[in-house]
């Protein structure tokens, strides 16, 4: 009888205690695989509407290329893609006529956000050339489309881009046409190849930019400090789960070269504690409550611990 008590008694401090969800720098459960369903952290994504600087396919292309990006990002259920991105930085031909240093000026203000990346770019070229028979009423011509997309990544927590790339995206088209064609037709041809084309070379910047981002950090922030409960700007829809542990830091300090003065890049902030995720709020917040340690203040960095 006493041998039964004692089982019970430790089968129901078993049941009672809450283990410790540990991650890594991905956002993934450590140990055995994911149960279905499962989503790791994603990483907040600021898109900036790209433009166009080929003489061809006007602003339409630049918005092609910017939407292409949002859909295909969203669809890897790695990111959330913020829509209040463009008040925050503006368009891409802004940070490139800033030259970079608009992207380092409004940083702090991304990192306060909670966004973890930033993504502009713009259409380099774009073109469609045609070769047609010269001889016959009904004339076979040929299509070629090629459009080039520049693509940068800036990331927020080290304060430095950390890619770029131009990606190509080609297509072509065969039809036959009467002598007589009809202008718009053919200028409405011309325009959807254009679309095409750079919609396939935005498709192939996406699994290098799941490459880059899993090898980054997720860092998400302290919006708020009411009594004990902590409320933290990423929940539900980031992937955060009730248990999680996020360490609390300091910010990092920036580290220049002392002789060109260049920014190098971020130092990793001070480990002050840690945090345990309670519940959720809103669309996309958690709550928390001090795990270890101390003296959280609103704005603290938080990291998957």
């Amino acid at each position: 009888m006493k041998f039964f008590n004692i089982c019970l008694l430790l089968v129901s401090l078993l049941a009672c205690s809450k283990p410790v969800i540990r991650r890594d720098n991905e956002g993934r459960r450590a140990g055995p695989p994911p149960t279905k369903g499962f989503q790791s952290v994603k990483k907040k994504v600021a898109l900036l509407t790209f433009f166009n600087e080929s003489p061809y396919g006007g602003e339409d292309l630049g918005i092609v290329a910017t939407e292409e990006l949002r859909k295909e990002l969203s669809r890897t259920g790695e990111f959330i893609v913020d829509p209040m991105a463009m008040k925050i930085f503006g368009s891409s031909k802004e940070v490139y006529a800033g030259g970079g240093v608009k992207l380092v000026q409004l940083s702090r203000r991304a990192k306060i956000e909670g966004v973890n990346l930033v993504v502009f770019g713009r259409v380099v070229e774009a073109r469609v050339r045609e070769k047609t028979d010269e001889i016959g009423f009904v004339r076979e011509t040929k299509s070629f489309t090629e459009a080039k997309l520049e693509i940068r990544i800036f990331d927020v927590n080290s304060n430095k881009e950390i890619y770029t790339e131009t990606l190509s995206g080609y297509a072509d088209d065969q039809t036959y046409r009467f002598f007589a064609e009809d202008r718009e037709n053919s200028v409405n041809q011309r325009r959807d190849l254009l679309r095409y084309g750079v919609r396939v070379a935005a498709r192939k910047a996406v699994p290098n930019m799941l490459d880059i981002s899993r090898k980054l950090d997720w860092v998400g922030r302290v919006a708020k400090i009411v009594g004990t409960r902590i409320y933290v700007n990423a929940g539900r829809e980031s992937g955060l789960q009730i248990g999680d542990v996020l360490k609390v830091l300091t910010e990092g300090q920036e580290i220049f070269d002392p002789e060109t003065g260049a920014l190098i890049g971020v130092s990793k902030g001070e480990i002050k504690g840690t945090i345990e995720i309670i519940d959720y709020f809103g669309p996309d917040g958690t709550i928390a409550i001090l795990h270890s340690g101390g003296s959280v203040l609103d704005g603290d960095f938080v990291q998957l611990y």
